[in-house]
């Protein structure tokens, strides 16, 4: 969780947790298969909150979002049991 509660500390928070989670898909995909996943996790989260593309927090929205697909996608890797 990022401790910050300024709307610039949260951003770089949720920056550095998605590019963490992203390091660690790198290990696990190919590089043509994580750059089409970068660009339709993107799409698809900027889809989702279109309502909030002209406010502050958009960005911090967005890459949330796809930290949290890539996230996900990291727990599909892990094996059974764990």
């Amino acid at each position: 969780q990022c401790p910050g509660m300024a709307t610039i500390e949260m951003q770089a928070c949720a920056a550095e947790q998605r590019n963490q989670s992203l390091k660690a898909l790198k290990q696990k995909l190919p590089t043509p298969d994580l750059a089409q996943w970068e660009a339709i996790t993107s799409k698809v989260c900027k889809q989702a909150f279109t309502p909030y593309k002209n406010g502050s927090i958009y960005s911090q929205l967005v890459v949330g979002c796809t930290d949290q697909f890539n996230r996900s996608s990291l727990d599909q890797f892990k094996p059974l049991g764990d």
